[in-house]
């Protein structure tokens, strides 16, 4: 089953996956789509606050994330690991679990990151806002490294996210049920 979106004027097609007995999500996947990558960033940024950097989590808002910030002109973003790395240093953690993984996570931001966001307006920028708990984990980080968040951006808000004041969004992904069917 597939379902077609608009995302601020450009149309896809997503397939339809189930998370639940009776619940499918529409999978969103930025992946080696360059077209909507390059169409998200402008539209993004073109709501977006003033800022310094951007910061997200692993992995598919990354494309999103590095061509907003090409062309925004800026020199670098943040991202957020699900995994330490040996040259993070004493990294900052922050466990998540998502809807579209099984299993509880934890990102990490490494000693570099947590310079480079102290102190900065930081923007964070998502794929698709769902839950609300990989958003959370990646505000917490922020936090602990001293950021000023000054906004929450993501290309889709799945159900009922798309409701949120405190995020941008360019379209509305639906929930679905086990027919296929817009909940």
């Amino acid at each position: 089953m597939k379902y077609e979106i608009d995302i601020a004027g450009m149309k896809r097609e997503l397939k339809l996956f189930k998370v639940a007995d009776n619940l499918q999500i529409a999978a969103f996947i930025l992946y080696g789509d360059v077209e909507i990558t390059k169409h998200a960033a402008r539209e993004l940024l073109a709501r977006a606050p003033e800022f310094d950097i951007i910061m997200t989590a692993a992995s598919k808002s990354i494309p999103l994330v590095y061509e907003m910030t090409n062309q925004a002109g800026k020199e670098e973003y943040v991202v957020a690991l699900k995994g330490k790395k040996v040259y993070m240093g004493t990294p900052l953690e922050m466990a998540v679990h998502s809807i579209t993984t099984q299993a509880e996570q934890t990102i990490y931001i490494g000693e570099d990151d947590v310079a480079k966001l102290k102190g900065r307006k930081v923007l964070i920028v998502d794929d698709v806002i769902s839950t609300g708990e990989s958003l959370k984990a990646i505000e917490g980080l922020a936090e602990k490294a001293g950021a000023n968040i000054v906004g929450r951006m993501a290309v889709l808000a799945e159900g009922d996210a798309y409701d949120r004041t405190d995020i941008s969004v360019l379209g509305k992904l639906p929930l679905f049920d086990a027919e296929g069917n817009v909940l």
